[in-house]
């Protein structure tokens, strides 16, 4: 990044946020401190209005905004097609103003940008499955407003048990939603529970936000959140072949904890972590002959049992019939 880039790109940091300090600058420009003040420097003579606070940090005087910014046609092309992969996974509760936001950037753009940003788009797709888009919309509104919600979940276990009848009520203060290979997940603290959980929406029934709210914790980061503290099962399982070329493509969100490659076999040992060994034996098989368990020997077995049950359904084509 050069010199007038990187000041562009602190100016836009400095808008964003209300103070930083000059050693999260450095870090994050990856520069030294002394170069953050030379920059600091260079903006106030610019006429930026710096406004330095020993021991805080800087910010920019209140009222101060950047002047309309021009883009380059890829700079556009990126924010708009960005802006169309968005607007199909958020709810109507960002919907409307999504599209505000794109017809005010695309109404400012000169033709030639255009005409380039819709060459682009006739180059790229974005392709999503259906998704549960009333709840969506519900949960959305509810983080949004710090809401409780109520609803009745079928977790994986029920599922996996063949157990019948209404799922768990659960009462959830939501915390974050995450979109997961396909899937939506909320994020939030379960009373039943009595800790912080994850939640598949296409497992909720009956979902509906109480008339409590509540405030979210000011240290939780749905950025970096990992679900953790109630998987107490460690399983170790080795993919080879076509099976780790596929999970480099497709990498697991809740599962895997760690991942070494052998370079010159191009193998996987992953480590995992699951609530029960059973939660992870369908995931397992999916690979095939491709993933070996490792640990616990008794998920092997498990493993290895499943295995003779369906070469056993598929050995004789009457077993279909009945």
């Amino acid at each position: 990044m050069n010199r007038t880039d990187r000041l562009m790109a602190m100016l836009l940091e400095l808008q964003k946020r209300r103070r930083v300090r000059a050693e999260d600058l450095a870090e994050l420009f990856e520069t030294s401190v002394r170069t953050v003040y030379r920059d600091m420097q260079a903006l106030s003579e610019a006429g930026v209005p710096v406004v330095a606070v020993p021991g805080l940090g800087y910010s920019l005087m209140e009222g101060y905004f950047l002047p309309p910014l021009s883009f380059r046609a890829e700079e556009a092309a990126t924010l708009l097609l960005g802006s169309d992969a968005v607007l199909r996974l958020l709810g109507e509760v960002y919907r409307e103003a999504g599209q505000a936001a794109r017809a005010k950037l695309e109404a400012v753009l000169p033709a030639e940008v255009r005409e380039e940003v819709e060459a682009v788009r006739g180059r790229l797709r974005f392709r999503w499955l259906p998704q549960t888009e009333e709840k969506l919309d519900q949960l959305n509104l509810a983080v949004r407003e710090e809401r409780a919600v109520r609803f009745r979940y079928t977790g994986r276990a029920r599922l996996q048990e063949g157990r019948s009848g209404p799922g768990e009520l659960r009462e959830v203060e939501p915390y974050g939603l995450v979109h997961s290979q396909g899937c939506w997940y909320l994020i939030g603290h379960c009373l039943l529970r009595g800790e912080l959980r994850q939640f598949r929406l296409e497992r909720m029934e009956e979902l509906q936000m109480t008339g409590r709210t509540f405030a979210r914790p000011a240290d939780f980061d749905l950025q970096r959140y990992t679900p953790s503290g109630d998987r107490p099962v460690q399983v170790v399982v080795r993919l080879s072949g076509e099976a780790a070329a596929r999970y480099k493509e497709s990498p697991s969100f809740f599962y895997v904890t760690h991942v070494l490659e052998e370079t010159d076999t191009g193998t996987l040992l992953l480590t995992l972590q699951v609530r029960y060994e059973l939660e992870i034996l369908p995931w397992l098989l999916g690979w095939g002959v491709g993933a070996v368990v490792l640990e616990p020997p008794s998920l092997g077995r498990r493993v290895a049992e499943e295995a003779r049950r369906m070469f056993s359904l598929y050995e004789s084509p009457a077993n279909f019939l009945t």
